[in-house]
């Protein structure tokens, strides 16, 4: 198994819960989306695709129906049922007729498209090719949204644009209806029966809608969707909780008296369990489908507002859409999400605020990119707007590496700018999420990176409390905090990344919404963050809902946990973009024994003693020392290859020279081979040493090797091992560490 998520949809019929559940993905798909490297294709190319089982083959085999491949001999091919390739048959069917016509003009025609799972961005498509615009300039302007060209098409297609289509069936009074699954099979009413929407024809009057609205005071929350890299149950865990906070009273806690409305598809997630919330709606998380959810929700009762910030980049990305309809949002208002993810406009409130950035800047075009860069100088961090887990971000050492990024790693243009900005050197990253209820700034939590700035958040390791910066870093830190989110009008969570180099603190990024370390800090320090910053969202005061205290005695260490065993011939080192698929916790009085806990929580088993291997970066040199040292003292042998073990001796360390792959055998990849590596430190700078070290890396993730990518990392796993070594360790209750800080 390779996946990390996945979605569920229901309907009426196979063809509308499939194309909801492919929108419900979120990998840009609006249905049964065309296969762009197919268009035009030869049908050898077709069959080609066809017989390997890669994530996208469904819509291959809808290619090749499409190409004028028949059921059976795509049967033949991919060995998909019959059954169902002639329900794809049928929804190719229905869009070529939509690509010749345009949209249908009468109701009866429009729902039939409808109940097929049509989104309306897919019916919009669809309209657009009707016109026979050409897929350049002519697409771009046909579906600009104004012009003489635009309006010409609109008025030959019915629509090219989502609005234009969602308008269109309106008039037509195409809405959906609202069904129940009964999950207790008629016998008694279910207190919670989930929902979801279909488009059902009438047959005597009305459709029957079965939502069960009821005339209350209520909140929408909308959850993360389906889980992936970047974004997962901890933004479930922070969804789940505003339920209960703003729900009414659970287990002998009061809520705040909200009936409380989901929407969510992720089957996988507790927030789609039916004693969450008062109402689930199993739907996909788009503006199309949380609009007529909003629509029905607002016939009766008053609807408070959507809650969008807790759900990760899902929710907040439909935000400004739901604002420009008129749906009241709670907690932070749009503009001020937007000006935290508008790199132009965030910069000129950093320096109103006189805060400190990284040099950086914006392009739009591959030639604007190389002068952003020289100006800068490198080695930049390059980003493309609006990501979620650090996807497409990268290191860049020089004009090639940024010539082959903007090639093969993103599309730069004007409305996609990539953000360009200098890369800290040996700077130390710190997190930290806080609460703002507009006039008061609760710090909840101040995480030190173990690894060094450039790792992605959630690959490196990181605890709470502090463990290296000083009393005067950490206020400094808050202070920054603090006048950050007044700035910003922030109601309700926020995380805020820094890099503190040489002792002085560069603000990295602003995130005016829930991060994927609420869930640590909560239980690091005891208190329900989530359910505060919804309290707070829903109007509430700081002041009158306790004290946040994160003076505590212990120390949480956050360690994740990789997918790298389940891809064979990933490689393990680690970067800006985000590879992990989970996290553990380690606690203790001491930091190097919770880290200590931490790895081997996360499946990791640290050896007492044998050989290490130490390869690292030039720069890195001086900064690998004290982990060998610490090494050489609880007994290790050290083998290095030539530059870094040419360092150490030179150094008066004992260490012994192997070869690399490239200088013959043996070499070090057959010393691994072999089992006489129990630890490696692996560090590399530039796409060279990369690639000339995979070897290393891939053959101690199959031994099972324990390896470290970072020289920070690689000193905090030393001082584990010593930590833990002839030590037993005690099992204690998170509540008898709150306990203890309290006392």
């Amino acid at each position: 198994m390779k996946s990390v998520g996945e979605v569920m949809a229901i309907g009426r019929s196979f063809a509308e819960s499939l194309q909801k559940a492919l929108r419900g993905l979120e990998t840009g798909l609006t249905g049964l989306d065309r296969v762009r490297e197919l268009e035009g294709a030869d049908p050898s190319a077709i069959e080609n695709w066809l017989a390997r089982a890669t994530p996208n083959r469904l819509l291959v085999a809808a290619e090749a129906l499409r190409h004028g491949f028949t059921v059976e001999r795509v049967n033949a091919i991919a060995h998909y049922d019959p059954w169902f390739l002639e329900r794809l048959k049928e929804i190719v069917e229905a869009e070529e007729q939509v690509r010749a016509q345009g949209l249908p003009r009468d109701a009866a025609e429009m729902r039939r498209l409808k109940a097929m799972g049509f989104s309306d961005s897919r019916l919009a498509e669809l309209a657009l090719r009707s016109v026979h615009m050409d897929r350049t300039m002519g697409e771009a302007v046909a579906a600009g949204g104004s012009g003489v060209v635009h309006s010409a098409v609109r008025a030959i297609s019915g629509g090219v644009t989502e609005a234009e289509v969602r308008k269109h069936r309106l008039r037509l009074g195409i809405r959906p209806v609202f069904k129940r699954i009964d999950s207790c099979a008629a016998e008694f009413d279910a207190p919670t029966a989930y929902l979801y929407s279909t488009y059902e024809a009438p047959l005597f009057g009305e459709p029957e809608d079965e939502a069960g609205v009821e005339d209350a005071r209520k909140v929408i929350i909308l959850g993360g969707g389906p889980n992936r890299i970047g974004q997962g149950i901890e933004f479930d865990y922070c969804c789940c909780h505003a339920a209960f906070a703003l729900g009414g009273t659970r287990g002998g806690e009061a809520g705040a008296g909200f009936q409380t409305i989901m929407v969510n598809c992720n089957p996988e997630t507790v927030s789609t369990d039916p004693d969450t919330s008062d109402r689930l709606y199993f739907e996909p998380l788009t503006t199309e489908d949380v609009l007529e959810i909003v629509r029905r929700e607002s016939e009766t009762g008053e609807l408070l507002g959507v809650v969008v910030q807790l759900g990760g980049q899902t929710p907040l990305k439909l935000a400004a859409d739901l604002a420009s309809a008129g749906v009241p949002i709670l907690g932070t208002k749009p503009d001020s999400i937007d000006l935290a993810e508008d790199r132009e406009r965030f910069a000129r409130l950093v320096e109103r605020l006189g805060l400190r950035q990284p040099e950086n800047g914006l392009a739009r075009s591959r030639a604007e990119a190389l002068q952003v860069a020289q100006r800068i100088g490198y080695p930049v961090l390059l980003r493309p707007s609006y990501v979620l887990g650090g996807r497409g971000m990268e290191v860049v050492d020089g004009p090639a590496q940024l010539d082959h990024y903007i090639a093969t790693a993103v599309a730069v243009s004007g409305s996609s700018p990539v953000l360009i900005d200098r890369y800290l050197r040996d700077a130390i990253e710190v997190d930290v999420d806080a609460i703002c209820d507009g006039t008061d700034v609760a710090v909840c939590g101040i995480l030190e990176h173990i690894e060094e700035a450039g790792v992605h958040s959630g690959d490196s390791a990181c605890s709470i409390p502090p463990h290296s910066l000083s009393d005067e870093l950490v206020a400094e830190i808050e202070r920054q905090t603090r006048e950050l989110a007044l700035a910003l009008g922030v109601k309700g969570l926020m995380n805020v990344q820094f890099a503190v180099q040489d002792q002085r603190v560069y603000l990295i990024e602003v995130n005016p919404r829930a991060s994927r370390t609420v869930p640590f800090v909560a239980k690091a320090i005891g208190r329900p963050i989530a359910k505060i910053a919804a309290r707070v969202m829903a109007g509430e005061r700081l002041a009158d809902l306790g004290p946040i205290d994160r003076d505590v005695a212990h120390i949480a260490v956050k360690a994740p946990v990789f997918p790298f065993a389940r891809f064979p011939g990933s490689d393990p080192v680690l970067g800006p973009e985000m590879k992990s698929t989970g996290e553990v916790m380690g606690i203790d009085g001491d930091f190097n024994l919770g880290f200590g806990k931490a790895l081997i929580g996360s499946g990791m088993r640290l050896p007492d003693g044998g050989t290490a291997f130490v390869s690292v970066k030039d720069a890195d040199k001086d900064n690998i020392v004290p982990a060998v040292e610490k090494l050489l003292e609880l007994g290790f042998a050290i083998i290095a290859t030539g530059g870094t073990a040419a360092h150490l001796s030179g150094l008066g360390l004992p260490v012994s020279q192997v070869n690399k792959v490239a200088q013959g055998r043996p070499h070090i990849v057959d010393r691994l081979t072999d089992g006489e590596v129990q630890l490696v430190f692996n560090t590399t700078e530039g796409w060279q040493s990369l690639k000339d070290s995979h070897s290393i890396r891939a053959t101690a993730l199959a031994r099972k090797v324990p390896y470290f990518t970072t020289a920070a990392g690689s000193l905090a796993a030393a001082h584990a091992i010593e930590a833990l070594r002839g030590r037993a360790l005690e099992v204690r209750s998170l509540q008898s560490y709150y306990s203890a800080s309290v006392n």
